[in-house]
C-alpha cells in the first residue's frame, strides 16, 4: 500500500529529510557526485530519510542505502550538452521502479516554460499507473516569475495546486518569502510539500535560514542535492538538517551540529 511506502519517507513526525542526487543524468559527473557509493554511506549514517535518484544509481548501490527511503527520478529527455533540448518524457516505467523497491516516483511540472505541456502529461500518466502498483507519486513543480520579477508564494501556490490537482501525493517545490505569504500558500496544497535547495548557497546562515522559514511556514521537509554534497562536510551538513527538520533547532544550533 501507498502508506507503507510513504512510511520509508517520512519519519513518525510526518517529516523528511530527502537528498537528492538524481543531477548526473542530466550534467554528468558533478563536482560532488563522482562517487555515488560513498555519497550513500555518508547519507546512511547522518540519518537522512530518504534519497532521490537515478535508475542507475540505484541498482548500482542499493546495498549501501540501508534503511533509506527509495525515491526515483522517472523522466528525462536529453542532457545539458543537447544542440536542442528533447522533449521531457518519463523513461522508467512503474513495473521497473517497484522491482527495484522503490518507495516513490517523481517527474517534473514545469509550469510556465516550454516543457509544460510535456510535463503535465507525463506527471498524469505517472498518477494514473500509480494507482496500478500502489506507489506514490511526488511532483516537483517548478515555476516560471512573471517576466521583470521574482517568483513569489503566489507563483508557488500556483504550481503547487496544479500538481495535487493532478493527483500528485507528495509535492517537491522551491521556498520564497516572506514566511506569512508561503504559508498562505501552503494553505491551498493539500499534501506534504518538500522544499527544494536549488543552487548551491554562499553560506550555510542563508541556507538554513530559508529552511528554517519553510519549515516554520508549514513545510514537510526538504529534497537537497548541490547544497549537501558540493559541501566540503555532507555529513555535517546532513546532521544539521535532520536537526533543524525532526528537531526543530534554530538556525545557530544547526550550524554548531555541521561544525560539531
Amino acid at each position: 500500500m501507498k502508506e507503507h511506502r510513504l512510511r520509508r519517507i517520512f519519519a513518525t513526525d510526518q517529516k523528511t529529510v530527502i537528498v537528492a542526487c538524481d543531477h548526473g543524468g542530466f550534467s554528468g559527473p558533478l563536482s560532488g557526485l563522482e562517487d555515488p557509493g560513498k555519497l550513500m554511506d555518508i547519507l546512511v549514517s547522518s540519518g537522512v530519510d530518504a534519497v532521490l535518484t537515478t535508475i542507475g544509481i540505484a541498482r548500482r548501490f542499493a546495498d549501501r542505502m540501508g534503511k533509506m527511503g527509495l525515491i526515483l527520478r522517472m523522466d528525462g529527455g536529453s542532457s545539458n550538452r543537447a544542440v536542442e533540448m528533447g522533449t521531457l518524457r518519463n523513461q522508467v516505467s512503474l513495473e521497473d521502479a517497484v522491482r527495484l523497491g522503490a518507495d516513490a516516483v517523481i517527474c517534473m511540472g514545469m509550469i510556465g516554460y516550454r516543457e509544460e505541456s510535456a510535463s503535465l502529461v507525463n506527471l498524469a500518466d505517472l498518477v494514473s499507473q500509480s494507482s496500478i502498483w500502489n506507489i506514490p507519486v511526488v511532483a516537483e513543480m517548478l515555476v516560471a516569475a512573471r517576466e521583470g520579477s521574482k517568483r513569489t508564494p503566489e507563483d508557488l501556490a500556483f504550481a503547487m495546486r496544479i500538481g495535487v490537482e493532478a493527483g500528485a501525493d507528495i509535492i517537491k517545490t522551491a521556498y520564497a518569502g516572506p514566511p506569512d505569504q508561503y504559508r498562505e500558500a501552503l494553505r491551498s496544497c493539500y499534501r506534504p510539500v518538500v522544499v527544494l535547495g536549488g543552487e548551491k548557497t554562499k553560506t550555510e546562515a542563508e541556507f538554513f535560514e530559508s529552511i528554517s522559514e519553510a519549515l516554520d511556514s508549514g513545510a514537510n521537509g526538504v529534497a537537497i542535492g548541490r547544497n549537501v554534497w558540493q559541501h566540503t562536510n555532507p555529513g555535517g551538513i546532513c546532521r544539521a538538517l535532520v536537526a533543524l527538520v525532526h528537531q526543530g533547532v534554530s538556525v545557530s544550533q544547526a550550524l554548531k551540529e555541521l561544525n560539531s
